[in-house]
């Protein structure tokens, strides 16, 4: 994972999207899953959000959740949460590209 340079994060501005295996704006960064289970929440799950010159703090554009069970240990919790990253992302990038986010400021509409 690398963090782009605020050049890049300029140039395109609202066309770059990320996908993170935490419900943003919790648990940003490294270790998502891992941070999940030792705060000891009972949800999770996924965040697509466009890209901005923060670490995970762009405007959310589509979240999808997972139960996060009591035996759960951080590769299973990534398994869950990887199954939704793979409904997220694609609805995330078809929205765009049918031009139908309306971003102002922290929101994203869907129209």
């Amino acid at each position: 994972m690398r963090i782009l340079g605020a050049a890049i994060v300029h140039e395109f501005s609202g066309r770059m999207m990320n996908i993170h295996p935490a419900l943003l704006p919790a648990f940003a960064g490294l270790h998502a899953q891992r941070q999940a289970i030792e705060y000891g929440v009972k949800v999770s799950g996924c965040t697509v959000h466009l890209v901005d010159e923060g670490m995970d703090t762009g405007p959310i554009v589509v979240q999808r959740c997972v139960p996060v069970l009591s035996d759960d240990d951080e590769s299973a919790l990534a398994d869950r949460i990887l199954a939704e990253e793979h409904r997220a992302l694609p609805l995330a990038v078809k929205l765009f590209c049918e031009d139908r986010l309306e971003v102002a400021g922290r929101k994203v509409r869907v129209r």
